[in-house]
């Protein structure tokens, strides 16, 4: 299974004037966590970190550092999450038939997660990981009055890994870009041309690091998981 790891961000919410990406996670950077659950997945055979040029030596130093077993290349991004995900795309092998996409900054995926990601893709043609909503949402209008309760059994919040047969999707990208779509995820592309997109159960560890808040969770959550891991 081919992977894109989408890892151009800047930290803006984080208070960072770098990308987040490189911000450190019990002694490394959050993209080397993402890459090493990447490397431990048994259905991963290939990784495309999609990044900003500024940012390619302290990823060729970080691949360095890691040593990889798996084919791991760095990918020019755009000035878009949808513009990065597009030179992925052209950047995959020919071989390619089959991708996930990961944002990096989901650093807490498990390699388990990864593998039923890669899985489903066997018997969708695209998908989102996901997890059902638990609070109970409030739709607003501009005042911020509530305009509408949604059926919470209806309701999941997207994450990723996102799969997706390839061809269809570059197709999807293309009318894209032609039309002027800007949409946030690639599942949204997708939709606008009545492609079926499917959910796959995610993790509720799977969180996505925006905020310093989401740092000192993800901090817990991975100094947890070590201690298991660690011999009685």
């Amino acid at each position: 299974m081919h992977l894109l790891i989408p890892a151009a961000g800047m930290g803006r919410r984080m208070g960072s004037d770098r990308n987040k990406l490189r911000l450190m996670l019990l002694g490394k950077p959050l993209l080397a966590w993402t890459l090493l659950a990447a490397e431990s997945a048994s259905s991963i055979t290939w990784i495309g970190i999609v990044g900003q040029l500024d940012d390619e030596p302290t990823w060729t130093e970080l691949l360095q550092s890691l040593q990889l077993s798996k084919p791991t290349v760095f990918i020019e991004g755009g000035k878009t999450r949808q513009e990065s995900v597009y030179n992925g795309l052209q950047a995959l092998p020919p071989e390619a038939e089959q991708v996930l996409i990961h944002d990096g900054a989901r650093c807490l995926a498990t390699p388990e997660l990864l593998d039923r990601c890669s899985q489903a893709l066997q018997k969708y043609q695209g998908f989102v990981a996901a997890v059902p909503v638990k609070d109970t949402i409030k739709v607003v209008d501009a005042t911020h009055q509530i305009l509408d309760t949604p059926d919470r059994s209806q309701l999941w919040a997207a994450q990723t890994p996102q799969g997706f047969q390839v061809a269809p999707l570059k197709q999807c990208h293309e009318q894209g870009r032609q039309q002027g779509w800007e949409v946030t995820d690639d599942a949204a592309l997708f939709e606008k041309l009545d492609l079926p997109v499917h959910t796959v159960l995610g993790e509720e560890t799977n969180l996505k690091v925006t905020t310093p808040a989401d740092l000192a969770i993800a901090e817990l959550i991975l100094e947890k998981r070590l201690q298991k891991k660690l011999p009685n």
